[in-house]
């Protein structure tokens, strides 16, 4: 029997985003979380006596500001290596974006799979074969799968490859291939990297997305690891999820229905926090508020957004390594706003032009000629990625047109003394 690990889109180094407003944040903490994560895979590697790790590209973030990265990661190796545990990798689309990594050289127990075509490695010790090819640029459209050789005989024959498949939401179209086509390769087991939330894409055979091991902001929320993966008499055995991530990420939704009073708000807001801490097993906690439900409360609450969120972060840093992120005012009116509009009132006549009120992204920069100037000189990766400064796809406009004329209704509502 052997084991061994999957492991994908570790991005060493890389900066977690959304705690910035923190004057108090827990800065080495979250500076050194991915080399914390990468620390406890080395540590569970060892520990569990694994015959090799698999990384499935994206081991780095893009170019390194010095060579620190590559000389803890060497020495990480170096652990592994006297341990007598062997390394293959595959670079990725954030490998590919490196310079300065392509000139280091790594232990002898690392093995880097060429970029220029498929290339296969055997263990003939533990009687497995593994096929794999890097990226040699960062924006790899072709199917390198398509090239990887049909099934070694023999052997448990494992494809390591950097994809998205067919196609994955907020993921780049790289290496694209079809689930047919890895099936008819016929290898026990895939071992793919791209995907940053952890996917079992198929069991017959495995083709697994192991997610990326540190979770980097609120959109990699959830628990983040690596795969473990037995063989036993020539065949998978087993695949297990380990959790290796040391700072969470979570979306806390709190229906607020119920709630009368803004103490009660505060005390529902309160219990969830407790539940989310509970939840995380003593890790540090960055999480998203999302209040929702049709609320009694609704105008108070978009009336106060700026202080209620500071009331909130202080009922969360009571309770413990809990980091407020960002907090989402989406309750509902009680009160149906046709019965409003039917009144001749300037209350009403003022509401009528806010609800009919259109925006799209051409409209916000000619609104606001400020805005346009200052997105042409933010860096292009502050305006691209997973939160981009103005996102202005249709579906985000539409739902930042809807938070906008809610937000205006409900303080008109509030300062008039109308219902909520």
């Amino acid at each position: 029997m052997h084991k061994f690990i999957h492991t994908a889109d570790i991005h060493l180094d890389s900066p977690l985003r959304g705690l910035e407003t923190y004057d108090d944040a827990p800065v080495a903490e979250i500076r050194g979380a991915t080399r914390r994560a990468f620390d406890a895979l080395v540590d569970l590697a060892i520990d569990e006596a694994v015959a090799f790790v698999l990384i499935a590209g994206d081991l780095y973030d893009g170019d390194w500001k010095d060579y620190n990265t590559g000389l803890y990661f060497a020495g990480r190796m170096g652990r592994l290596a006297r341990a007598g545990i062997r390394v293959f990798i595959v670079s990725g689309n954030h490998d590919a974006a490196s310079q300065i990594t392509k000139a280091i050289p790594w232990p002898d127990n690392v093995r880097v799979f060429s970029s220029r075509k498929p290339e296969s490695i055997k263990l003939e010790e533990l009687g497995i074969v593994i096929h794999g090819q890097s990226y040699s640029f960062r924006a790899v459209t072709d199917n390198l799968a398509a090239d990887f050789p049909r099934k070694e005989p023999g052997y448990i024959n494992i494809g390591l490859l950097h994809t998205s498949l067919t196609g994955r939401p907020g993921h780049e179209s790289y290496a694209p291939c079809s689930v047919t086509e890895l099936q008819a390769k016929d290898y026990e087991y895939w071992a793919l990297g791209h995907v940053h939330r952890r996917e079992i894409v198929a069991e017959e055979p495995w083709i697994v997305f192991p997610g990326n091991l540190q979770g980097r902001h609120i959109r990699e929320d959830g628990a983040k690891g690596v795969t473990v993966v037995t063989v036993h008499d020539g065949r998978v055995a087993e695949v297990q999820e380990r959790s290796l991530d040391v700072l969470r990420w979570a979306t806390c939704r709190v229906d607020l229905s119920e709630c009368g009073s803004m103490e009660s708000v505060y005390g529902a807001v309160r219990q969830a926090f407790i539940r989310e801490r509970d939840q995380v097993d003593g890790r540090t906690l960055a999480f998203r508020l999302v209040l929702t439900g049709n609320s009694a409360v609704h105008a108070g609450l978009l009336a106060r957004t700026a202080e209620l969120t500071e009331e909130f972060r202080g009922i969360a840093a009571g309770l413990g390594e809990l980091w407020l992120e960002q907090v989402r005012f989406q309750t509902q009116r009680q009160v149906r706003l046709e019965e409003i509009l039917g009144e001749d009132t300037p209350l009403a006549g003022l509401l009528a032009t806010i609800h009919q009120l259109e925006l799209n992204g051409d409209t916000l920069l000619t609104l606001v000629p400020e805005l346009a100037v200052l997105k042409a000189k933010l860096p292009a990766e502050v305006d691209s990625g997973d939160e981009p400064f103005l996102d202005s796809t249709p579906a985000k406009i539409a739902e930042l047109h809807a938070e906008v004329r809610e937000l205006l209704i409900a303080k008109l509502l509030h300062l008039g003394g109308g219902s909520q």
